[in-house]
């Protein structure tokens, strides 16, 4: 069956659903923006045309988007070619939502769900094979409208043809960067990028008894990598401590107890009760990191330094030049160069054991950490940096396995995972091939 967008409907106003809705009105689609209050759906739409920078500056496009309650839309639900559900992460809350939207929308539309981590499994479990056939998670990253990054995933019995239309309809026509991953927990990006989380946090007590600072520590897992400014902390500041917490839950409960993030995946005492008092990031106004104002009106930057369990000024860190290339950074015998080569290494080594599980090759998940977590190289290009054979040396050194891919390029003869300056990759067959266009 052809499959075509030309009309969408989101269900979910909130931050993630107004901004899937705004780019898709700006690329020319009329849209539905529908809530389970109208009120708060046409709210959404009057944020996305205010401030300084609206998301939406045009009148003509918003009026593109029209805005209203479920229930109240239920008709015009059964004409719309793509349903794009981003409601609250609970599986309970999505399968209510596919059992009321199942009896009104039409055959052959597309349905999917924007989720980070919940599998297309649960939430079609019981359903028809209609629903199956025609179900996908496109999994955004916020803010839509600035992410590259789109998510793509089919489910066991979802029809290529879904996949084919909604990658056209986002590469193409949203432009954005589609990256196909499977149906696994937490997909690449959140799989790989929360686990980098998870154990820097895990190895930072230990980082931190030796002397290294909380600062240093932000420091270094930043510019000297190609990660972004905000280094560790910063970063759970960002997505939220309460968040990341909740990802090592779900983490827990769904990956083998053999598993080689499982060592990682409870957050430190101290962090737990961080969240525990509501001290949970920016959207609280204080995680690691928060704003003093002194008297006079001046800004101080405040840390919540682990080792003393109080506030202070945040220092300032300057980095000698080992430190600050990641090739030396990674080989220095200091306790900084120990803490960065752990935590790198188990997140490289893990990423490279995960290929076919969480996507078909390398390039969709160096892809997924470069447009969704802003890294200037991928798991498997910072690989080639360091040097993919003194990579595997070291490891085998440490007594530690060697992963799959790993495996497959040292058995292929190669010296990296890509060749021709990035235009072809190693595949699971041992073979280079082309890298698909973006």
């Amino acid at each position: 069956m052809e499959r075509t967008i030309e009309s969408v409907a989101v269900i979910g106003a909130g931050t993630m659903g107004s901004g899937i809705a705004a780019v898709n009105a700006i690329a020319g689609k009329p849209v539905l923006l529908l809530d389970l209050n109208a009120d708060f759906a046409h709210k959404a739409l009057e944020r996305l045309t205010s401030g300084r920078n609206p998301v939406i500056p045009d009148k003509a496009i918003a009026a593109r988007i029209t805005t209203g309650a479920i229930d109240d839309h239920l008709e015009a639900l059964g004409s719309v070619d793509w349903i794009c559900e981003v409601i609250i992460e609970d599986l309970a809350a999505k399968r209510d939502l596919i059992s009321k939207l199942e009896t009104v929308r039409k055959p052959g539309s597309i349905y999917s769900s924007n989720t980070s981590g919940i599998m297309i499994k649960d939430m079609t479990e019981g359903f028809s094979d209609a629903l199956s056939q025609d179900i996908a998670v496109t999994h955004f990253f916020n803010p839509v409208h600035i992410m590259k990054l789109v998510e793509l995933v089919p489910g066991e019995k979802t029809d290529p043809d879904v996949i084919s239309a909604l990658a056209t309809h986002l590469g193409k026509t949203l432009k954005k960067g589609v990256v196909y991953a499977k149906d696994t927990p937490n997909f690449i990006g959140n799989r790989i990028g929360c686990l980098w989380l998870l154990i820097g946090l895990k190895l930072a007590e230990q980082a931190l008894e030796d002397g290294v600072s909380m600062e240093k520590i932000d420091a270094l897992l930043s510019k000297p990598i190609g990660l972004p400014p905000t280094g560790l902390f910063g970063l759970m500041d960002l997505v939220g401590i309460d968040v990341i917490g909740l990802v090592g839950v779900n983490l827990k409960e769904t990956l083998p107890a053999d598993d080689a993030c499982q060592p990682y995946v409870d957050v430190p005492a101290e962090v737990q009760a961080m969240v525990q008092r509501g001290q949970i990031g920016r959207k609280a106004g204080a995680g690691f990191y928060k704003m003093n104002i002194k008297e006079g009106g001046s800004k101080e930057k405040l840390i919540y330094d682990l080792p003393t369990k109080a506030w202070r000024s945040v220092e300032t860190v300057s980095l000698s030049e080992a430190e600050s290339a990641y090739k030396t950074l990674m080989s220095a015998s200091t306790p900084e160069g120990r803490f960065v080569w752990k935590l790198m290494s188990e997140t490289l080594a893990y990423t490279a054991s995960l290929i076919p599980e969480i996507a078909d090759d390398i390039v969709n998940v160096d892809r997924a950490m470069r447009w969704g977590y802003n890294w200037a190289k991928g798991p498997f290009e910072l690989i080639d940096e360091l040097g993919a054979l003194a990579f595997a040396d070291q490891l085998k050194a440490e007594g530690r396995p060697i992963p799959k891919m790993l495996s497959i390029l040292l058995d292929s003869g190669a010296s990296s995972f890509y060749q021709n300056e990035g235009s072809k990759y190693l595949g699971l067959d041992g073979q280079f091939h082309p890298v698909p266009v973006e």
